[in-house]
């Protein structure tokens, strides 16, 4: 494959091999081409940047893209607007950046998409937005909860277990003045210095004590959403929590916080999935994850099967620990499943 770097050629009758870069409604984007294009698309979507993360310009390329290019496949993939949960801005900057594929060249013989990590919520909310746009889904690591049920059950759940059971080290998750982000080392110590509360925490959100410091990183999302939304977007003032030991105690200590309705109104607005999907997916999870941890698998697969699309839904078997942990050839072998489902193969 070329290794050149250029803009995108404006009226082109058929690209030349290599890789095409540029910027579309601040977006910056990337298209890679191979020498042994098969006339078909993936459209890639990224997982979550923390706000401020380095971004490379031009464009780098994830690293499943060669897979797809080894296959045939050109692959187009925009950095987004912005960073953080910018669930709205992936599903937004995807679609044009898909639109301006098919103006500027032809319309793919066949278009995927394809998304890990936070880019599976965008890739299912995609797929249900623009249904016809493709031939198929695949989403790998994937944290497809609608956002308001994530940052209840997944965030402020573990949040608000971790200060009932080992207060002083969670700061307040409405406060103004709170920091926008807290040490992993600092709640791994506090875990160390309270094993019991570890224990009882871990078997609830189905985790380890050892990867339990990534609730640093739900938190540093939640406060970077908050900023987002203008506010609360999570009440728990009527929630009964269960399952960390003694529930009327564990209810009593757990924090309350009142929700800004509009807040709350922007969590539904990015993202909210409704399970109903009209082309293949086909979904993959490490065994055992300690970002998205297994409590959030099943939640999309069961949407789609209450909406009536389970026929379209292929779940493959967990592989491995580690969050996106997949080896090529585990990737390789879930977008054959995908292409196959889709009758394109």
């Amino acid at each position: 494959m070329c290794s050149v770097i250029a803009s995108w050629p404006a009226h082109a009758a058929k690209p030349s091999p290599g890789a095409y870069t540029g910027k579309l409604h601040d977006a910056l984007y990337r298209i890679d081409v191979p020498a042994n294009w098969n006339g078909d698309l993936v459209m890639l979507m990224h997982g979550y940047q923390p706000v401020g993360a380095p971004v490379s310009t031009p464009m780098t390329a994830a690293d499943a893209t060669p897979m797809f290019l080894k296959k045939g496949f050109a692959v187009a993939q925009s950095q987004y607007a912005s960073q953080g949960w910018a669930v709205s801005d992936a599903i937004a900057d995807n679609e044009r950046l898909r639109q301006h594929f098919a103006r500027t060249y032809v319309q793919p013989t066949h278009t995927y998409i394809y998304g890990f990590s936070l880019g599976g919520l965008a890739v299912a909310a995609s797929i249900e937005r623009y249904p016809h746009a493709y031939t198929g889904a695949m989403i790998t690591c994937g944290l497809t909860v609608s956002t308001p049920d994530f940052l209840a059950r997944g965030v402020v759940t573990p949040l608000v277990a971790f200060d009932a059971l080992i207060p002083g080290v969670i700061p307040d998750l409405a406060a103004p003045n709170s920091p926008p982000a807290i040490s992993p080392d600092a709640i791994g110590r506090a875990l160390e210095t309270h094993p019991r509360e570890a224990a009882v925490l871990a078997t609830r959100l189905e985790e380890r004590p050892e990867t339990l410091p990534t609730l640093a990183l739900y938190y540093m999302a939640f406060r970077e959403i908050e900023k987002r939304a203008g506010g609360m977007p999570v009440d728990n003032r009527k929630e009964m929590y269960e399952g960390f030991g003694d529930d009327v105690v564990f209810n009593h200590n757990v924090h309350r916080y009142s929700a800004s309705p509009e807040a709350m109104s922007y969590a539904k607005r990015n993202v909210t999935l409704t399970g109903h999907i009209e082309v293949p997916l086909v979904m993959q999870w490490n065994a055992f994850d300690q970002t998205i941890p297994s409590r959030f698998h099943g939640v999309y697969p069961e949407q789609i099967r209450a909406a009536g699309a389970k026929k379209w839904l292929t779940v493959l078997d967990p592989v491995g620990d580690g969050h996106c942990n997949f080896t090529e050839e585990q990737t390789s072998t879930a977008f054959d499943t995908l292409v196959r489902k889709a009758g394109a193969g």
